[in-house]
């Protein structure tokens, strides 16, 4: 018997990952949710993502998120401080979760569900040096809704492989804006859309435009073959060095997970296109 592609397996299914956690970023409940605790837009999405790290301080926050504006960042941690409690953001954000999962996707319950028992095993398994986000995450209670707990054991996953793929942004001597603009290209969105949509202002663009072609990734500015390539090579690196929770949970388990969640994962990509608009959670998108 041939053994497992653990670097396909684990591309295949960082979609349905990244799927089943992010559609609630743009869910008009849980923008309703935050926006009644004083925290509104996008704001609130910042907020209760960054909750497990919130205490370290803006700059822990803007450094593990990568490409989101600093100036955004500190603003929802600034309108938390001002209005209501990390504590009530996060616990907002689950109640829109079970709501919007019911409504939007109720056959995802079965599945997270089951799929908690046997994940959290493996997250707690997983190495967190360098891996910051993901670290914090795990310090989190646990719910005690199986379903919820699922969706957890999944967004420490999710976590995981964002921190995994910063950390390579580092090492090729990318900034988040810089490392935008090569992802945008790489999706084939509209100029500038990917920095814009995180909050990059027009003067940041333009300076990582200045220095992406200064180190030969970009001419006139649109990105060169050479920048295409290399946002591959770190999409490729990604996969590979996250094969380790896929491995651990096993081949079966990991073609369960495939088969129980891309059919409703569909569904909630297509409820961000509605939300949010056809470009956003661009982790989940094909490449044309």
């Amino acid at each position: 018997m041939d053994a497992p592609d653990w670097t396909a397996i684990t591309s295949r299914n960082a979609r349905s990952v990244q799927t089943t956690i992010g559609w609630i970023f743009w869910d008009p409940g849980a923008l309703a949710r935050l926006e009644a605790l004083g925290v509104p837009g996008p704001l609130g999405y910042i907020a209760a993502r960054a909750a497990p790290l919130a205490p370290a301080g803006a700059d822990a926050v803007i450094a593990s998120f990568g490409s989101i504006s600093p100036a955004a960042i500190r603003w929802a941690l600034e309108a938390v401080a001002t209005s209501t409690t990390i504590d009530a953001v996060w616990r907002a954000r689950d109640d829109a979760v079970l709501e919007g999962l019911g409504a939007y996707a109720p056959d995802l319950g079965a599945p997270l569900a089951r799929l908690g028992p046997l994940l959290w095993p493996v997250v707690e398994a997983l190495p967190t040096v360098g891996r910051v986000l993901a670290a914090a995450h795990l310090r989190m209670p646990r719910p005690t809704d199986p379903v919820l707990s699922g969706w957890h054991g999944l967004n420490c996953l999710r976590e995981w492989r964002g921190d995994t793929h910063w950390a390579l942004v580092a090492a090729a001597g990318l900034t988040g804006v810089e490392v935008s603009l090569l992802h945008n290209a790489w999706l084939g969105y509209e100029p500038d859309w990917l920095p814009t949509s995180r909050g990059s202002t027009a003067a940041d663009i333009a300076s990582a435009w200045a220095t992406l072609e200064a180190k030969g990734l970009a001419v006139d500015g649109a990105v060169t073959s050479d920048g295409l390539a290399l946002r591959q090579q770190l999409e490729d690196d990604t996969d590979h060095l996250t094969t380790v929770p896929w491995q651990l949970l096993g081949e079966e388990e990991s073609e369960r997970f495939a088969s129980d969640f891309e059919g409703p994962c569909t569904r909630l990509l297509a409820r961000v296109d509605l939300t949010a608009g056809p470009n956003y959670q661009p982790a989940s998108r094909i490449r044309p």
